[in-house]
């Protein structure tokens, strides 16, 4: 590919479909700054106001199958200017309405009309561009997407001090109306082959390697979203008692994290596979240090909470891991459909622990408009809980290898198998015995 000609594929197709992600992103996490206002000028409590906002991941999530069929059908140019419509037209509904239900529904409207914000512009990096820079250009993706969330601290709250929750809205609306036309009018079409959906997502869903990593990377990176998209502006206020400007601060923070994480994943991917190192091992450690992050704060550990809640929102982009596994495991043709289905887990997930969060701190009375400690300790570490169950799911094939190279090295074995053994391997799961003689048969 020429320097001209990729730079003019950046500006026509890479770009726009960034500009889609990021709005999606921006009114994913846009409720964690404004729930105070919500609450007052709508009168929502708090386990209306989760299902608000966790409505989005819901609609998402149910979108995310026939999100894949059409655009392998009729390909993301088509696919993402239309949805994107009828987010702007949700945004302009969210901007007028003065009651759960309307604002229910307007939600709705903004989560199935960005459903296809990340999955369009993967699918459009797969059509026009080369395949060994995919995992690099996802990371950039969701790196330039998740802007999306720093807009909705410090910028957002700057433009509060002089309009309205509503007026933004507006603002929204004709900002992802102008990104759809973009979209429509600058991303030339290419020919895409038709999808057999009903076979390839049955191997997908069939597939055991899938269902190993799928429940540890929907657990993970559905409560990253769940936390920073919501939860994380009440904790902040209410456990560790900030104020407003101290809030938009840390909030602004942790989006910073958020967008670097991205970029840290996509680079490590990308340098890990030209290793030859298999992504499973990062989503692991991910794992491991968003669980112990999550521990922190829950058990309150001495040490300054911008950390572990950097942790937390850098997760939210592991999806980039995520995705390179699904990589590793299907052919390019399935890798759309493979994607679409680990994203309804990770968006099905956002919207139970969004949801159920809500109302679990509603079991707790509040003290001068704050709820106690202990409520965000369950509702957070039953999350935790999930989360290790999970991640042992995921290492139990890794527990049994281990085993059984150790039940097979020389101390394990008997003395007339030992000695004729000169080293031990390991191939996928079987093991491998390399005998000492030469002229040695087995």
């Amino acid at each position: 590919m020429q320097v001209s000609g990729a730079w003019r594929l950046i500006a026509r197709v890479f770009i726009p479909f960034a500009a889609g992600y990021y709005l999606s992103y921006l009114f994913r996490t846009i409720n964690a700054l404004i729930s105070n206002r919500l609450i007052s000028d709508t009168g929502v409590g708090t386990a209306d106001l989760g299902l608000i906002t966790s409505v989005y991941f819901l609609v998402f999530a149910a979108a995310q199958i026939p999100v894949g069929i059409l655009l392998d059908r009729f390909g993301p140019r088509r696919v993402q200017s239309v949805l994107l419509l009828l987010a702007a037209g949700g945004a302009g509904l969210f901007a007028v309405s003065t009651d759960f239900l309307s604002l229910l529904i307007a939600r709705a409207m903004i989560g199935l009309g960005v459903a296809a914000a990340l999955t369009a512009g993967l699918k459009s990096i797969v059509l026009w561009f080369p395949r060994e820079r995919a995992a690099l250009l996802n990371g950039y993706m969701i790196m330039l997407g998740s802007l999306g969330a720093v807009t909705a601290t410090a910028p957002v709250e700057h433009l509060l001090t002089w309009m309205g929750w509503r007026q933004l809205f507006e603002i929204l609306a004709g900002a992802t109306g102008a990104t759809a036309i973009l979209i429509y009018l600058v991303v030339p079409e290419r020919s895409v082959v038709p999808s057999t959906a009903s076979t390839t997502l049955a191997s997908v869903f069939s597939d055991r390697r899938f269902w190993r990593m799928a429940p540890l990377s929907a657990t993970c990176v559905g409560s990253a979203w769940s936390l920073q998209g919501l939860w994380a502006s009440p904790w902040l206020t209410d456990v560790e008692g900030l104020d407003r400007a101290s809030l938009v601060r840390r909030l602004f923070i942790m989006s910073i994290a958020l967008s670097c994480g991205a970029w840290l994943f996509g680079m490590t991917v990308h340098h890990i596979k030209r290793r030859g190192i298999g992504a499973e091992t990062i989503l692991a450690t991910v794992a491991g240090l968003f669980i112990a992050a999550e521990l922190a704060l829950i058990l309150r550990a001495p040490l300054p909470s911008i950390l572990p809640w950097s942790v937390v929102a850098i997760v939210g982009t592991a999806t980039v891991v995520s995705f390179a596994v699904i990589a590793d495991y299907f052919p390019p043709e399935l890798a759309g459909r493979a994607n679409g289905a680990l994203n309804v887990l990770h968006f099905g997930w956002a919207f139970l622990a969004q949801c159920a969060t809500g109302l679990i701190l509603e079991q707790w009375s509040t003290n001068d408009g704050h709820r106690s400690v202990e409520a965000y300790q369950v509702a957070f570490g039953l999350n935790v809980a999930l989360q290790i169950v999970a991640l042992v799911w995921f290492a139990l094939p890794w527990h049994r290898s281990v085993a059984s190279w150790m039940s097979s090295i020389p101390f394990f074995m008997p003395a007339d198998v030992s000695d004729a053994v000169a080293s031990v391997g390991l191939y996928e799961n079987s093991v491998i015995l390399i005998p000492a003689d030469d002229d040695a048969e087995w």
